[in-house]
């Protein structure tokens, strides 16, 4: 019974260390919850793949801050993933903007494929068929054979 204690007590310790912090929270809740839906669309730079509401990454505790400066000034979230991605590049952004570049980025791939596929298609579809062998041939093939068997 002990053990199950002990690991019980350790799980709380471990989640009252993951809870965020009551002294950053934003007294409005209206803007508290501003700033929470800012943070599930901007990137943590230091894990990558989580969003700063996830992220427990000393990096990601200073962009929440600046988002919630941002938000008790009064700002937008257009606004505010303008400032992020000005100041961090548009890879700060868990759903990136609709730009031509995207798209080249994200369709670029898939066109060199299709265009490879597209070539090899034409490559074989214009192959003229291998020439039978002429009499000449079957002959000298044959003799062949014959000398290199025991």
């Amino acid at each position: 019974m002990r053990p199950r204690l002990a690991f019980a007590a350790l799980a709380g310790v471990f989640c009252l260390a993951a809870a965020s912090d009551p002294a950053e929270r934003l007294p409005d809740p209206a803007q508290e919850a501003q700033a929470r839906a800012v943070f599930r669309d901007v990137r943590c730079l230091v894990c990558q793949n989580e969003s700063i509401d996830d992220s427990e990454a000393d990096l990601a505790r200073d962009l929440r801050q600046i988002v919630r400066e941002q938000v008790k000034a009064g700002r937008s979230d257009a606004e505010i993933k303008r400032f992020l991605t000005d100041r961090y590049g548009e890879f700060v952004l868990l759903t990136p903007a609709w730009s031509v570049g995207n798209l080249v980025l994200w369709g670029g791939p898939f066109l060199v494929v299709l265009a490879g596929a597209a070539l090899l298609w034409l490559r074989l579809r214009d192959r003229a068929p291998e020439p039978e062998l002429t009499d000449v041939e079957l002959e000298r093939l044959g003799s062949m054979s014959k000398d290199e068997t025991p």
